[in-house]
């Protein structure tokens, strides 16, 4: 059964504000909830010109109280920057106030700049580079999970500490990557893994075979569960989705030129002046990217479904018009038949 989710990263457009940005989500969610979508995911950056989001627990609270039957959770915790045991308490809480909804999606990457993940984690900063828990994560996401479930060890240096509130149920444990670590350390742990195609389509389908391939049982899951996180625009045209993903076209250039600054509007990307080199960087950012009508966009998404052996598509949609960016879920809700919630 196809499953349709989002993963939302707040995105600034250019003379908006983050407050804005906030809001847009919050609207969003609403709506995807109501078409009828799986699961909604808040993403985590930090010093960022161009995305909102720095504190995913606290918008998924405001989330949780303003949706019914959506699933809701980070997309994800960028766990080498905090204390393991910090962030099972503060899923505890959500899953507390939204029992069976809460989804703890779990990143390796810093969601910053050098110089930003030192200032998250003050103790690391004068550790080479490199050391701001990277090496650590297995032993973090090992911590995390046995937090979550009241399972630290006896032999463990916090043996006796808890996470609270404890409860009945658990919040669903996914680890978020772009490479064939992330998905190994998902199988290692048994939790779900859900691959960020929006950022590289590299040995994907690859990866994601290794993960079920070397998936162990857990709590946490019997079987491998996979995703795929893809950057999608659905217009009710061809042209209309092309002219609008101009605009992120532009965004992602500069995002990968060093400039995080906002989304820019679509006149803007027009005008710029593209050179030869930068015109090939589009194209080649455009290969992995779902661009559309509807009819185009579920062709597209159900050959990588294909391709990657998985039935859960995590939908990333960028664009400057904040209704464009809506009626793109609201058109690929309904080419997929998404059954529609009170």
């Amino acid at each position: 059964m196809i499953r349709l989710s989002v993963l939302d990263q707040s995105p600034i457009r250019r003379g908006g504000t983050p407050a804005q940005a906030i809001a847009e989500t919050i609207e969003l969610a609403q709506l995807c909830d109501r078409l009828g979508y799986h699961r909604y995911w808040v993403a985590e950056h930090h010093s960022s010109e161009g995305l909102a989001g720095a504190a995913p627990e606290i918008l998924i609270t405001r989330l949780g109280s303003v949706t019914k039957g959506l699933r809701i959770g980070s997309g994800g915790v960028m766990l080498s920057h905090y204390s393991a045991l910090k962030v099972a308490e503060q899923f505890r809480m959500l899953e507390a106030l939204y029992p069976g909804r809460i989804d703890l999606g779990i990143g390796r990457a810093p969601g910053s700049d050098y110089v930003t993940a030192r200032a998250l984690a003050p103790p690391l900063a004068d550790k080479r580079p490199g050391a701001l828990g990277i090496e650590e994560f297995p032993r973090q996401i090992q911590d995390l999970l046995a937090y979550l479930r009241d399972q630290i060890p006896d032999g463990h240096a916090f043996a006796g500490v808890s996470a609270q509130p404890r409860g009945t149920t658990m919040p669903e444990a996914w680890l978020l990557g772009s490479s064939d670590q992330s998905a190994l350390y998902a199988a290692y742990f048994g939790c779900a893994f859900s691959f960020a195609h929006f950022i590289t389509d590299r040995m994907g389908p690859e990866i994601m075979a290794a993960y079920r391939q070397n998936f162990r049982p857990s709590i946490w899951g019997t079987k491998p569960e996979g995703s795929i996180g893809v950057s999608v625009i659905c217009a009710e045209t061809n042209e209309e989705a092309d002219r609008l993903a101009k605009s992120r076209d532009l965004s992602r250039l500069r995002l990968e030129q060093g400039a995080q600054g906002p989304v820019p509007s679509v006149e803007e990307a027009e005008a710029h002046q593209y050179t030869r080199e930068e015109q090939l960087r589009v194209a080649h950012n455009r290969q992995r990217q779902v661009i559309g009508d509807p009819k185009q966009c579920k062709e597209q998404l159900l050959a990588l479904g294909t391709r990657y052996g998985i039935e859960e598509f995590v939908a990333v949609t960028i664009t400057y018009d904040f209704a464009a960016r809506k009626r793109s879920y609201e058109l690929l809700a309904q080419e997929f038949g998404l059954t529609p919630r009170a």
